[in-house]
């Protein structure tokens, strides 16, 4: 029988400090985590590569494959998509994909692949007319995303960040496939 396997992404916002806890999470829930990450978000947790690709037993990704070499993660049964900063939403509703994180999420809703995603902005950013479209523009495309009130809701400028991961997780795993049943849990 096959794991069901997660693409987890995630933006340079505080919240990818917690990265190795999640992935733990998920692990706990059945999921065979994949790591993928901004350049940022990369950069913020260098020292760290080498112990999450060990913790996840895939190699931890934050640019694409060059032509011709082999993908090197199995298929992704969802993805969830946090922290996800003010221009990942931004990017990924406008379909700039240049970031490698931004191309599979948004190549996944061709693929009618299960996306949950959960911003990470402050009060002053959601203020910007492009966000709240882009937040419509990502959940008119079926993706769930986890803003507001169940969700992720936004503080003022440098005010701590209480992030609900507990919430991403369950919201992955209520819409999510599952091969031993063979549907998705809708």
């Amino acid at each position: 029988m096959r794991t069901r396997t997660l693409y987890l992404f995630s933006s340079a916002a505080l919240p990818v400090f917690d990265i190795a806890h999640v992935i733990e999470d998920a692990q706990a829930d059945g999921w065979d985590v994949c790591l993928g990450l901004t350049p940022t978000a990369a950069r913020w947790l260098g020292d760290s590569l080498d112990g999450l690709a060990a913790l996840t037993g895939h190699p931890v990704r934050w640019d694409y494959e060059l032509p011709g070499q082999p993908d090197v993660w199995p298929p992704a049964d969802a993805v969830l998509l946090a922290p996800a900063t003010f221009n990942t939403i931004n990017q990924w509703a406008l379909g700039i994909t240049e970031k490698f994180i931004v191309g599979v999420v948004a190549e996944g809703i061709g693929k009618r692949i299960p996306i949950v995603t959960m911003p990470c902005v402050n009060a002053a950013y959601v203020q910007h007319p492009a966000f709240e479209r882009s937040v419509e523009t990502l959940r008119g495309a079926g993706v769930t995303v986890l803003y507001g009130e169940g969700g992720f809701v936004p503080q003022q400028p440098g005010a701590p960040v209480a992030y609900p991961w507990g919430a991403a997780l369950a919201a992955v795993s209520a819409g999510s496939y599952d091969p031993a049943r063979g549907d998705r849990n809708e």
